[in-house]
């Protein structure tokens, strides 16, 4: 009786038909590892430039022009106006109660608006 419960590849053998031989699955898997590093090896001494498909700056020379989008490029800043708010301004000084007074207050006022709006209307 085997302590462990068979290998992928000796299921596979099993269901071939074959006689599981642990010394040729370990000549198999040794030829697999190689194959795997000749092709990596191969891959990598095999790098080719990248290119598009097409030429867009020649396509859309009109649109974009040539050299001034280039040069906008480098002199391009981000407007110091835009997003950027001062911490002041972000940092709320009411207390929580302070905060909730005047949410439960805005609430009864708006009640107080529609009770007023459709108690004038229901007299038929």
């Amino acid at each position: 009786m085997k302590e462990f419960a068979p290998s992928d590849e000796e299921l596979e053998a099993y269901r071939k038909g074959e006689e599981w031989d642990p010394q040729k699955a370990e000549q198999r898997r040794r030829l697999k590892e190689q194959a795997a590093l000749e092709m990596e090896e191969a891959s990598r001494s095999q790098k080719r430039p990248v290119s598009p498909n097409s030429n867009y700056r020649d396509k859309y020379s009109h649109l974009i022009g040539t050299s001034a989008a280039k040069d906008a490029a480098h002199t391009l800043q981000a407007n110091r106006a835009y997003g950027c708010v001062p911490v002041a301004n972000k940092r709320d000084t009411r207390s929580i109660e302070e905060a909730m007074n005047e949410i439960r207050a805005k609430k009864r006022q708006k009640k107080g608006e529609e009770e007023g709006a459709g108690s004038g209307s229901s007299s038929v």
